[in-house]
């Protein structure tokens, strides 16, 4: 019996998504839950499972773009597994056949060769897969491997002799260009933040906020906190927050347009952006106001492991009221950023630098902060901006307030 396998649905309001890389190749015999391929949407990367164990049949190449219910592959369930290819066989394999079966890599002649997404890899860095031990099913030479592979040192000395004297002839210095199709998600993000620059009336206002006493609270009590809560104490806990208090205070920075209306919430969903090796995404902490710093802390790090890799589900980046992103973990000093819409406002958080601050008539070094609020005008006024951004900065510097919720 053959089925077909389809792209599912993956969130309401995609219809169309990018066949990203396929984990099994075609003829393989999988069984059912083995991951068959990686879907990207505009939100996230899904993998998709066998339904039912048999041999695959692939129909779609990788990088293809397809709507939802296109058929990629068959699965023929009527097919034998090959012999020798169940869990206990394995386990009961010598160990040293793993090492001549590594030089059948490059002839396909044996199951250890890389997956269509391992050997796109090795190709792109220049590698041997004959050169790479498999850590896959029959020593199956997976995505992992190809990209914990070292790149070949001799790729250039292997170039055509004519691209050689190129480069020999202008001094060593290279004018190569590369070109690569956007991914499903870098088209998004770009087209989003298109539509936020020209759909919105932004405007940024800034201040600055002394880390100071924030930091001598945390370095305090940092190691009570991890003992008891198993979890470090960063600064993303205090500023989401004082942002889930300040927009108590000022309403109108968490609501978001809605046609001809108004939209306020009276719960906060803060966004927290966060840097992937595919792009930004904003994994989303629901109702922020209610949390404790601790629950805080181990809601951000689990969205940030599972964005870091690709499991974020459309859910979790979805319904945001607010968004925090933090631009100082790269060294950014001041920035202007940019609103994820449809909501109202983005608050940018920067690098710490020591600066002179005047207390008490006296010149000290202190840690400072600078804070951007990058707004929508239509929604929310200068004075409201103005006061949103000082309470978050009131708030940081007297960390106790937001402890004792006053």
């Amino acid at each position: 019996m053959s089925i077909e396998i389809k792209i599912p649905s993956i969130g309401e309001s995609i219809t169309e998504v990018t066949l990203a890389a396929w984990v099994k190749a075609d003829g393989d015999y999988v069984e059912e839950g083995d991951i068959l391929c990686e879907i990207e949407s505009d939100k996230a990367t899904v993998e998709l499972p066998a339904e039912s164990s048999g041999v695959l049949k692939i129909t779609v190449e990788e990088g293809t773009d397809l709507e939802i219910g296109a058929v990629i592959a068959t699965l023929d369930t009527s097919a034998a597994a090959p012999a020798g290819d169940t869990p206990k066989a394995q386990e009961s394999a010598p160990a040293t056949e793993a090492v001549p079966a590594a030089t059948n890599a490059a002839s396909g002649g044996d199951k250890n060769y890389p997956s269509p997404a391992a050997k796109k890899i090795l190709d792109e860095k220049g590698v041997d897969a004959s050169s790479v031990s498999g850590s896959g099913k029959d020593g199956r030479i997976t995505k992992t491997d190809a990209l914990g592979a070292s790149s070949a040192p001799a790729k250039a000395a292997s170039a055509p002799a004519q691209e050689m004297s190129k480069v020999e002839l202008s001094g060593g210095v290279s004018r190569n260009k590369r070109v690569e199709k956007m991914t499903r998600l870098r088209k998004t993000i770009a087209a989003r933040l298109t539509e936020a620059k020209n759909s919105t009336a932004m405007l940024t206002t800034f201040n600055e906020v002394d880390m100071f006493y924030v930091m001598e609270l945390r370095n305090k009590y940092k190691e009570a906190f991890k003992e008891k809560h198993d979890i470090g104490l960063g600064f993303m806990s205090f500023f989401t927050k004082a942002v889930t208090m300040a927009l108590k205070e000022v309403p109108g920075v968490n609501a978001q347009i809605d046609g001809d209306s108004i939209v306020y919430h009276d719960y906060a969903d803060v966004g927290i952006a966060v840097s992937t090796p595919k792009g930004l995404v904003v994994p989303v902490v629901e109702n922020a106001e209610s949390m404790s710093l601790a629950q805080i802390e181990k809601e951000i790090r689990r969205l940030a492991l599972k964005g870091r890799d690709g499991k974020l589900t459309v859910d979790e980046m979805s319904g945001g009221t607010f968004t925090i992103t933090n631009g100082g973990v790269f060294g950014s000093m001041l920035s202007t950023p940019i609103i994820n819409i449809p909501q109202s406002a983005i608050l940018g958080m920067h690098n710490i630098v020591e600066r002179p601050v005047a207390i008490n008539g006296e010149v000290v070094i202190h840690p400072v902060m600078y804070l951007a609020l990058s707004y929508d005008h239509r929604i929310v006024d200068g004075k409201e901006s103005v006061t949103f951004l000082k309470t978050v900065k009131e708030l940081i510097e007297d960390p106790s307030r937001m402890l004792l919720d006053i």
